[in-house]
């Protein structure tokens, strides 16, 4: 699910392995780090990551960010 207005996209991403606050850290951490992300909100309890960003992500950047972070990348969530 992704949305955009005239300045930011909003993407929801699903990510697996995610148990606790620890994890939903190493996530917001890796994913914040991509050029152009100004907020990251993991959500272990539902594998949902939030991303808001100046323009929408490559897949293949998120989907290395969340391998990095140890844990995997399921799509865009919807």
């Amino acid at each position: 699910m992704s949305a955009e207005t005239d300045t930011q996209t909003t993407t929801v991403y699903r990510v697996t392995g995610m148990t606790c606050g620890h994890c939903e850290g190493a996530v917001t951490t890796e994913l914040s780090a991509l050029p152009g992300v100004s907020s990251v909100k993991a959500v272990a309890a539902t594998g949902e990551v939030t991303v808001v960003s100046a323009a929408p992500l490559a897949e293949d950047d998120v989907r290395a960010a969340v391998d990095e972070a140890g844990y995997e990348f399921a799509g865009q969530a919807g």
